[in-house]
């Protein structure tokens, strides 16, 4: 992020996306496991893809057009989402290494589009020095402590993403154990979930933004995600799962609010950073929530003392949403519109 604030969006987004297709080569081409971390190495110092480009949508969209064009972002994700599994198991049936041969050649035909075709979005006039004071997943979290209302927003965002671990982290292990799903159900359960990220974010937020603003966005996010990890956690049967689907979808309309949010509140020459400080948490609370939410899940499994609850990784990301409701209730009437200067 402070790269791309001092050298512009285009060279950072086309090294991302260049190291991603060197990392699914090695993938394609490791003999050993220690090759895929190799791989894993230098798509981990390449990984702005998504930093980058929020800052850029922050550089061409107007503040109050923002959140839409965030979603449009997300909806291209979810849509991801939903293909990619599908993709991946069709070549992978063939041949275990086709589909990082294929990732990796999309990947680098993506750079070769960008270098073509993408161009720069922030004009010299607008870039500032490198600090390597800030270059670091904690110098990085500085610039959220520069306002009352950003900080709070930051709070706001780091509970978001710690509870949504629970899903990569418990859900197949959840629904193998209380619904006898396999493989081929998880995967169509989460092709649903893609297609509603896609809808939310790609028909919903523009207009419900429009209509209601950011801060309604995001608290209707928020009541989302309380509703459907907590009905996620009460369905005992699979049907009663999917059925809470729609619900749990409202959620997906939290990182455009946020991002809308949160971008208002820094000077246009800092947003690489903001994007940059955004993913450092998101590292963070990626690396606490796996552990967090499968002790949970196992020591209430087991019993030994406890009640047997399969759905208290759920009801323990619902409960972080919910003080993440009331710090947000109070951020957003924080003063956090004044953009941060250095």
């Amino acid at each position: 992020g402070g790269l791309s604030d001092r050298f512009g969006r285009r060279p950072i987004i086309l090294i991302s996306s260049f190291g991603l297709g060197l990392d699914y080569v090695f993938m394609a081409l490791a003999p050993t496991l220690a090759w895929l971390f190799v791989g894993r190495v230098i798509s981990g110092v390449t990984s702005a893809s998504f930093t980058t480009a929020y800052s850029y949508i922050a550089d061409v969209t107007p503040p109050e057009k923002r959140a839409a064009s965030f979603g449009l972002v997300g909806a291209a994700f979810g849509l991801g989402f939903v293909l990619g599994p599908a993709v991946g198991g069709l070549l992978g049936a063939s041949d275990p290494r086709l589909p990082f041969w294929v990732a990796g050649a999309m990947a680098l035909v993506n750079t070769l589009y960008g270098w073509f075709v993408l161009p720069e979005s922030l004009p010299r006039e607008r870039r500032r020095a490198f600090d390597w004071r800030r270059a670091n997943p904690l110098g990085s979290l500085a610039l959220l402590r520069s306002s009352p209302g950003l900080l709070a927003l930051a709070a706001v965002y780091s509970l978001h993403v710690l509870a949504h671990n629970v899903l990569p982290s418990t859900f197949v292990l959840y629904a193998g154990l209380r619904y006898g799903w396999d493989a081929r159900q998880v995967g169509l359960m989460l092709a649903l979930v893609g297609v509603c990220s896609i809808a939310m974010q790609a028909l919903v937020v523009r207009a419900f933004v429009a209509r209601f603003g950011e801060r309604i966005a995001l608290l209707t996010a928020i009541a989302g995600a309380i509703a459907g990890y907590a009905l996620y956690g009460l369905a005992s049967t699979g049907t009663a799962l999917l059925l809470s689907v729609p619900v749990f979808g409202l959620t997906f309309m939290f990182m455009p609010a946020m991002q809308g949010l949160m971008s208002r509140s820094v000077d246009p020459t800092r947003q690489g950073e903001l994007q940059g400080a955004n993913g450092s948490l998101m590292g963070i609370t990626g690396v606490l929530g796996p552990s967090l939410f499968t002790q949970t899940f196992a020591v209430f499994i087991e019993g030994g003392g406890w009640p047997v609850i399969p759905g208290a990784p759920f009801f323990l990301a619902a409960a972080m949403m919910v003080v993440a409701m009331l710090v947000a209730l109070h951020a957003t009437r924080l003063p956090s519109s004044a953009p941060a200067r250095t």
